[in-house]
């Protein structure tokens, strides 16, 4: 399993089990509705880090293996000069 998929899974728990304990909690409807929603806005932010986390690394990826095969396609032209 990779570790993206497990933290998935454990987001999708931790926030699984939130709403669980909200929705059985003994709090008037208005207040329940809040709390959902705040959990939400949560997920939600932490969703958006994690795909900016991620598109960040493999943007930086991307970048060091263009400057790899730029430095191989050099360093060939210079062989081979």
């Amino acid at each position: 399993m990779s570790s993206g998929k497990l933290i998935t899974g454990i987001l999708a728990g931790i926030a699984t089990g939130a709403l669980l304990g909200i929705l059985f909690a003994p709090d008037k409807g208005d207040e329940t509705r809040k709390k959902i929603s705040k959990k939400g806005n949560d997920l939600t932010d932490s969703l958006k880090k994690r795909y900016d986390d991620f598109t960040e690394d493999i943007s930086q990826k991307l970048h060091k293996g263009k400057e790899k095969a730029d430095s191989m396609k050099a360093d060939a032209n210079n062989a081979y000069s």
